[in-house]
């Protein structure tokens, strides 16, 4: 888990199709909603682009990603 690293959401890019809030097991996101909101970023795992790569709209980045890529896979579901 880490405390550098965690999804942030452009909600102008945003579908709230909540493909991101069922992908993550790791609850970085409030579940009962679609629009994701991040409220465990604790929770989120070092380098995982899960998220973020099945996101449709490109909408998620990542506190701590200097790469600028997106990794295909995650140890995270």
């Amino acid at each position: 888990m880490s405390k550098n690293w965690y999804p942030v959401i452009d909600y102008s890019l945003c579908k709230e199709c909540g493909a991101c809030i069922n992908l993550c097991k790791q609850g970085v996101y409030e579940k009962e909603i679609h629009r994701p909101k991040v409220i465990y970023p604790d929770g989120c795992i070092q380098g995982c682009h899960g998220c973020g790569n099945l996101c449709p709209a490109n909408a998620i980045d990542y506190v701590g990603d200097a790469s600028g890529l997106q990794r295909i896979g995650c140890s995270c579901s």
